[in-house]
């Protein structure tokens, strides 16, 4: 985890985004493309779990396994507030480590707020794995 946590990302804006900073409170890491149809099926659902619930320490970022142009492109035309880190085709190895061996896409890993693995999933989220999330941390 720590490999995660040393992370900073480009953000499509041109800044940098230190992972460092997400630490602490629970983070959705959601893998993603604009290549990749359920990536940007699922990206409208994961949005507005983030605005519903980010205000209360639920945080999302999502890592785009794609080129920063394609990804900026994409955003320019689609309405996403959330988040977004660009990690170009090296996201794949990223993913790999944090359990992802077919290096599919989307891909989720959730962590709870003391920044451990607390499931992942490959494949399109749905909102029973968001609310079923949100439930298990509000546990905690």
């Amino acid at each position: 985890m720590a490999e995660v946590w040393a992370l900073k990302v480009l953000q499509p804006d041109g800044q940098m985004l230190s992972l460092a900073s997400m630490r602490g409170k629970p983070l959705l890491l959601n893998f993603w493309a604009t290549w990749c149809p359920p990536c940007v099926e699922e990206l409208p659902m994961i949005d507005a779990f983030w605005r519903q619930h980010g205000a209360n320490g639920m945080q999302v970022l999502a890592l785009a396994v794609d080129r920063a142009d394609a990804v900026k492109a994409f955003l320019g035309k689609h309405e996403v507030q959330m988040p977004v880190g660009i990690l170009g085709p090296e996201g794949v190895s990223l993913a790999k480590n944090l359990g992802n061996a077919a290096g599919g896409l989307p891909f989720s890993v959730f962590l709870s707020a003391d920044g451990q693995i607390y499931k992942q999933k490959l494949g399109k989220l749905n909102d029973k794995d968001l609310d079923q999330w949100l439930q298990d941390q509000s546990k905690r």
